[in-house]
């Protein structure tokens, strides 16, 4: 039996990825996972697991927050940085690279839930959910979000495992502004994902994940369903 676990934070991309796997196979072969990794916005796990009670599936939470606390990346609690406002391309422009990479956020966390998975489905075949998509990959953002690294990734979790476990990242060779019309079409509860860096009550609208989400709507004719400070 295919089984599938899907990498969830609570936000546009892994949710859309949720709804795909439970159209594609059924809510009773899909299990999520959401993971804390020392994040400031806390607040997508809180969304993580109320999307999989809205999909009527099975819901794993991990704490992997030792692995990054010597790290100062901006997205993290006990860092002294300031989460940067403004695109993506204007952070690399200006900085040359963006202050939210987490080192090697998906490699760990891609060869946790293989593990997982490995206990959770141990006689079935899993296909591993990865929300990554090509923005994200764009001028070296974010290196573990490429095609090449999750092929690797791939190879390397699919040698581990006996063969029983591959990723699927449905939406790496598409902008996210296509992951949206993806979700819209199987009308996913936008109004219930978070992708704010800042995790405050509401969406600040400024930093990078904010503006690339409000101009994924747009492309699409869509109104975000979410209310942002500004």
């Amino acid at each position: 039996m295919l089984k599938a676990l899907v990498l969830s934070s609570g936000g546009v991309d892994s949710t859309t990825c949720l709804a795909f796997a439970v159209d594609k196979l059924g809510a009773e072969n899909v299990s999520s996972v959401s993971i804390f990794y020392g994040q400031k916005h806390k607040k997508e796990l809180q969304c993580a697991a109320q999307l999989a009670d809205y999909y009527k599936v099975k819901h794993y939470e991990l704490d992997l927050s030792m692995m990054f606390k010597n790290s100062n990346c901006a997205l993290l609690e006990n860092s002294s940085q300031d989460i940067e406002e403004g695109s993506y391309s204007t952070q690399i422009a200006v900085h040359g690279k963006v202050n939210t990479y987490v080192p090697f956020r998906n490699g760990l966390f891609l060869a946790s839930v293989a593990s997982l998975a490995g206990s959770i489905y141990p006689d079935d075949e899993v296909e591993i959910y990865l929300g990554a998509h090509a923005d994200d990959a764009a001028l070296n953002a974010y290196a573990d979000c490429s095609m090449e690294f999750i092929e690797a990734m791939n190879k390397a979790i699919s040698l581990g495992t006996y063969s029983k476990e591959r990723i699927v990242a449905p939406f790496a060779g598409q902008n996210k502004a296509e992951v949206v019309k993806t979700g819209l079409k199987l009308k996913v509860p936008y109004e219930m994902t978070w992708s704010c860096y800042e995790g405050k009550d509401k969406p600040c609208g400024k930093c990078a994940t904010c503006i690339d989400r409000r101009k994924a709507f747009e492309a699409n004719g869509a109104v975000d369903p979410v209310e942002y400070k500004e």
